[in-house]
């Protein structure tokens, strides 16, 4: 079993630093919660790990079906409980492809592919809440 591991050190007030596979993101509060706002939250940046998981999925088995897309987002939405702690119960995936004459069911292969088989968050998250998606296309 693969174990993988990010280190946080505490910097001042709120703020902490994160090692990620080499990388420093900084996290901190707002400055109504004591902190100085010198980065995001930890709980938006679960819909970021969802939204790069599969992003990343999708347009690896996109150039894999020889599909080109002229741009490409993924939105992720949570929703937060009211009493503590504060967790999702429920995120929902907007993939928003723009292109001309895309394969609507080469999409929908992707991001079903994505969903059920490749991405380890999305997997992860289904196990504690409800996981829904959309896809949008533009040309």
């Amino acid at each position: 079993m693969a174990k993988q591991q990010v280190k946080i050190s505490w910097k001042d007030k709120m703020a902490f630093s994160a090692d990620v596979n080499g990388h420093e993101i900084m996290l901190d509060a707002a400055e109504k919660a004591g902190g100085e706002n010198r980065g995001p939250r930890p709980k938006p940046l679960m819909l970021a790990a969802l939204a790069g998981c599969t992003g990343m999925d999708v347009i690896s088995i996109l150039k894999k079906m020889r599909v080109g897309v002229d741009d490409f987002n993924v939105i992720v939405e949570g929703d937060l409980t009211e009493e503590h702690p504060k967790q999702f119960s429920k995120m929902h995936v907007i993939y928003e492809f723009k292109g001309k004459d895309l394969p609507m069911d080469k999409l929908k292969k992707a991001v079903s592919l994505s969903e059920e088989r490749y991405c380890g968050v999305s997997a992860t998250y289904r196990q504690a809440m409800e996981l829904t998606s959309e896809i949008k296309v533009s040309e």
